[in-house]
């Protein structure tokens, strides 16, 4: 009876899984980024366009909180970083994208950025600090996945070559993110 209950019970954690279902209440609701092995990595022009506009926007509008919340100066620090080279990179996709006759989507924030973003605003000082971080971190990884993924494999040249100019910038950010505090 108990391995029928346990079969039953992992059965509807895999059924949960498997359909995007909403998680028992028992489960934390924390947002989390995506592993980069769970994203679809786009390989066309507009995809990636779009991809790689939602995670600027995330990582500019992150970062303007982080200036307003952050209780560490370092953390400040980094947030301006972040406001800084991700206008870059946004800037840099836009002019390739009008260059190869795309006309790119304005960024826009995907469901689960702007639910980290509405997490970050609940917060201040060493509690922004940590949750801003942890995002950080994986929102980078996502980043380096997405745009050494279209480096190699993309459809459009000129975008090619702005995702392998991102590349060592965002794995920059990921050295950076590495000195700062874990918690």
């Amino acid at each position: 009876m108990k391995t029928l209950i346990l079969c039953g019970a992992f059965a509807s954690l895999a059924m949960t899984a498997a359909t995007g279902a909403e998680a028992p209440a028992s489960v934390s609701t924390q947002t989390e980024p995506m592993a980069p092995a769970q994203m679809t990595m786009p390989r066309d022009a507009m995809g990636y366009a779009r991809k790689a506009g939602a995670s600027d926007l995330y990582e500019i509008e992150s970062s303007r909180l982080a200036q307003q919340k952050a209780g560490s100066g370092a953390v400040r620090q980094f947030g301006q970083m972040m406001i800084e080279h991700h206008t870059m990179t946004t800037q840099q996709l836009t002019s390739a994208a009008r260059a190869a006759g795309m006309t790119p989507p304005p960024p826009a924030l995907e469901p689960r950025q702007q639910k980290m973003i509405d997490e970050l605003r609940g917060l201040s000082g060493a509690q922004f600090d940590a949750a801003y971080l942890r995002q950080q971190r994986m929102a980078h990884q996502e980043a380096l996945a997405l745009h050494s993924g279209y480096a190699e494999n993309g459809d459009n040249a000129a975008l090619r070559k702005v995702a392998a100019a991102a590349v060592p910038i965002v794995q920059r950010h990921i050295d950076l993110l590495a000195q700062l505090p874990k918690s």
